[in-house]
């Protein structure tokens, strides 16, 4: 495997218009993140509800089949139903393909994966945190040279006026 090679660049050098395009570029890639960020948090509070109504639905609920229940077709549409069985609930496995379980293996099933959402959302953090902290970097760096050529160009215009 070939190694990576890295270079680094002192940002106080590069020119305004390409610390500008750094910018953006990281202020992109910081939101893109922080998107991801949002879905697998709802994606890990919608296992966390899977877990909660395996749990008070079927193993706390003392239901019996026949039962009739609201069957969620959208987070906003319920249709009625009846439960079908107790033994075995149907798991979203994802892609559309759902198994039969049993509940306290469905609940494991969602516990693990809403397990390994947590490390993905705790290894992204840390990635947001990389990615704002050298954005705030390169934003003081951006504006001390704004600041500093704006400062020389006036300096240049008061020296430039006294000679005529």
């Amino acid at each position: 495997m070939a190694a990576k090679e890295t270079s680094s660049v002192k940002l106080s050098t590069l020119p305004i218009p390409q610390l500008t395009s750094i910018k953006n570029q990281l202020t992109q890639e910081l939101q893109h993140l922080t998107n991801s960020f949002t879905q697998l948090r709802a994606a890990q509070a919608k296992f966390r509800d899977c877990i909660n109504s395996i749990r008070d639905g079927i193993e706390k609920g003392g239901r019996k089949e026949g039962t009739p229940i609201l069957v969620p077709l959208t987070p906003s549409l319920y249709v009625p139903g009846k439960l079908a069985s107790t033994e075995t609930v149907l798991v979203d496995i994802g892609t559309g393909f759902y198994v039969e379980k049993t509940p306290p293996d469905a609940r494991h099933f969602y516990t693990s994966k809403v397990d390994d959402l947590g490390k993905n959302l705790k290894d992204l953090e840390t990635i947001v945190q990389g990615k704002q902290g050298n954005l705030n970097v390169v934003e003081d760096v951006l504006r001390q040279r704004i600041i500093s050529e704006s400062t020389s160009s006036s300096q240049d215009a008061k020296g430039g006026g006294g000679n005529g």
